[in-house]
């Protein structure tokens, strides 16, 4: 059984670059693979491996400047969810492309898991769910109100077009594990919002803790890993991914004519050019063939 194990931490880098060939050469020697995304602002990602490859690298990382109240959601799995180990400096550990937004000086009032339907249901709150259109597309929380983005940076300007909607409302807001919320929240205080909320932990605290009968979530929970989706127990959805697109694929559109794997599915058929498809072909070829020798 192998470990996975979802982490986000803001806090101050001052030299951000510095962390990143210490920890990568830890992930590869703990055998660990996913994803860390390393900034000015904090780590975020995913990693998955053993269990003591993984306790490693996380006491590292919380071993880093600030981050020693480094908290994180653990799940497990037969087969390791990625191919390799990325670490990588970026400009921000989740985009939103908002300077002045810092989650380290103050974000909405956290909600426990067990605590989060009494807030919702309330007739005087209006839930958002802040991640991705494709997403929200396959599960949510009964009632949210979607904003139909495509990307993280996109919600600014549509809360901007939105926030009359709002007037008078305490707002609840939730994502996959809460480095959205820590944002957004932050943006939403700078932007006047005193009665602001989030979800401890993300959908993915929700699902662990909450018992299916008496939930509100309805669907998959989107995760950005090898397992596509999760349901209650953290368990593994019965979704696949277009990795021409990066959308969740539902098992019946496996047999749609647009369906191709690794290079088309229906929600992406129409956006390759013939040249992308061949592109992805020869990938998919390649990884084909690399699953092959191992």
């Amino acid at each position: 059984m192998l470990t996975i194990a979802a982490l986000y931490h803001f806090t101050r880098f001052p030299d951000p670059a510095a962390l990143i060939a210490p920890l990568k050469a830890l992930c590869v020697a703990e055998g660990v693979k996913g994803s860390l995304l390393i900034a000015g602002e904090g780590v975020n990602g995913t990693i998955a491996g053993p269990a003591a490859g993984v306790a490693a690298v996380l006491a590292h990382l919380r071993a880093l400047p600030g981050c020693d109240a480094l908290e994180w959601k653990e799940s497990f799995s037969d087969t390791l969810p990625f191919a390799r180990m990325k670490v990588r400096l970026k400009r921000e550990i989740v985009t939103m492309g908002q300077p002045d937004v810092d989650p380290t000086q103050g974000t909405g009032q956290y909600v426990a898991a067990a605590d989060w339907n009494a807030l919702i249901a309330a007739p005087d709150v209006a839930v958002i769910d802040t991640r991705n259109a494709y997403e929200v597309a396959i599960g949510t929380f009964q009632g949210a109100v979607d904003p139909g983005t495509q990307a993280f940076g996109e919600f600014p300007a549509w809360w901007a077009a939105n926030k009359d909607r709002f007037t008078g409302k305490r707002i609840a807001m939730f994502c996959t594990g809460g480095i959205r919320c820590e944002k957004s929240t932050n943006f939403l205080r700078g932007q006047g919002v005193e009665d602001v909320f989030h979800l401890k932990g993300g959908i993915l605290k929700y699902l662990e803790d909450v018992p299916e009968a008496e939930s509100l979530w309805r669907g998959e929970c989107y995760v950005f890993d090898g397992r596509v989706s999760v349901g209650y127990g953290l368990k593994p959805g019965p979704y696949a991914m277009c990795h021409a697109c990066g959308r969740p694929v539902a098992p019946e559109a496996k047999a749609h004519p647009a369906y191709e794997q690794g290079v088309s599915c229906p929600a992406c058929v129409d956006e390759y050019a013939p040249a992308d498809k061949a592109r992805f072909r020869e990938r998919q070829k390649q990884a084909r063939l690399a699953a092959e020798r191992g």
